[in-house]
């Protein structure tokens, strides 16, 4: 039997029993003062730490106990305590979406990536919410023990061995389901199951029971573009998924997402993103083809 890789501690200001935002109590094994020895620090977020009393308690023991820390990671609103102490000043870092303007306004040193899933900026490590928590311990530990392991743990896990730290926290149907109406967040859903398919405004409004002018309008006073810009955003947001998850042909990824050739989608991708999707495959794909076969056997959340 292998042995353990990490032995975790569940730390607190004062080293009493309290309870979540979620409701679950724990039970800590230490208070912070009484804690020696860590090699990762991980803040959890929470209404708590957002509470001046104590983020700055955790503050002032950071600013004590930080030189000795090898990494100290913060998840979704952890960075509240991060940042009180003065060590991300400089520094790129990101939170979940919702708190991004609060902490770019309470922390003005700091420069906030407001829609990024985490962000590594030399030993501080910042990220998402909840599921970004599990996309940056994938990435401690391939960054510990290789990428073998960390595609054993995420298949363990049932989720992907990782998305990359710079891809987006909210993915680009969901974006536009969250500013739309009922029906065209029926409509939107729909397109992203059908890229490969003719997508026309005559097709549309037959889906949305709309005249072709009445869905040009509900789409400019809905998302501020026309269904064939959104159409297009919502494939090349779905091609550079593909292009991130597996090892496809450019021309693939290009029939998949609906592009009549790849050279329209070359051209379209570049104008969007502002790199070529074998540029950006490069620097955002999974580590190697052995373990994006791997990954294959994992589902996603």
């Amino acid at each position: 039997m292998a042995l353990p890789r990490y032995r975790c501690q569940v730390l607190s200001v004062s080293g009493r029993p309290f309870r979540t935002e979620s409701g679950l109590r724990m039970c800590p094994d230490a208070a912070l003062e009484d804690a020696s020895g860590i090699d990762t620090l991980i803040i959890a977020g929470g209404s708590g730490l957002r509470a001046p009393a104590t983020s700055d308690r955790l503050a002032d023991w950071l600013r004590t106990r930080a030189k000795r820390i090898r990494r100290i990671a913060a998840v979704c609103t952890g960075i509240y305590g991060l940042a009180s102490a003065g060590l991300l000043d400089g520094r790129r870092v990101t939170t979940h979406w919702r708190y991004a303007a609060d902490v770019a306004r309470r922390f003005p040193r700091l420069r906030v990536e407001p829609d990024r899933i985490f962000i590594a900026d030399g030993r501080y490590f910042t990220s998402a919410g909840v599921t970004a928590a599990i996309d940056l311990a994938l990435a401690l530990v391939e960054a510990d023990h290789g990428p073998r392991l960390a595609v054993e743990v995420a298949r363990e896990l049932v989720v992907y061995l990782k998305r990359n730290g710079g891809q987006e926290q909210y993915s680009g149907p969901l974006r536009l389901q969250a500013r739309s109406g009922d029906r065209l967040a029926e409509l939107t859903a729909w397109i992203a199951a059908n890229l490969a398919a003719p997508l026309t405004v005559e097709v549309l409004a037959a889906r949305a029971n709309l005249s072709a002018r009445q869905l040009q309008r509900r789409f400019v006073e809905d998302f501020g573009l026309t269904p064939a810009a959104v159409v297009e955003r919502v494939r090349l947001d779905t091609a550079r998924e593909r292009l991130s998850e597996g090892n496809y042909p450019i021309e693939r990824v290009a029939r998949m997402v609906g592009f009549r050739s790849a050279d329209v989608f070359r051209r379209a991708f570049a104008r969007r993103f502002g790199t070529r999707p074998s540029d950006y495959r490069g620097r955002f794909a999974g580590s190697s083809r052995s373990d994006r076969h791997a990954r294959r056997g994992a589902s996603t959340e």
